[in-house]
């Protein structure tokens, strides 16, 4: 069976983590999501690349959520979301890439 890329994994935990907060008013849903695909995307991160390599992408799935909040301010929620998601995803690949 394919194993889903971990880049994949982390975005989806910024826009489902975000999706299941709004639409169901509780913020702590949300966050259970968002650190279930955190945790997934790290292991599959050190398996894949290294405990360093896990560790900066796990710093960086954690800014991307943090950061998402002033962005949102300035363009949006979702497209705030969506930016932040595509970023992780995209430093994933370019760390893991050479790893498959």
């Amino acid at each position: 069976m394919a194993r889903i890329p971990a880049g994949a994994v982390a975005a989806s935990g910024l826009i489902g983590g975000y999706g299941i907060a709004r639409w169901t008013g509780k913020r702590p849903l949300g966050g259970v999501a968002l650190a279930a695909a955190g945790a997934v995307a790290a292991r599959q991160w050190q398996q894949e690349a290294g405990a360093k390599a896990a560790a900066g992408l796990g710093a960086a799935y954690v800014a991307a959520f943090a950061g998402s909040h002033p962005l949102a301010k300035k363009v949006g929620a979702w497209p705030a979301v969506f930016a932040v998601a595509g970023g992780v995803a995209l430093a994933s690949w370019a760390v893991t890439r050479g790893e498959h």
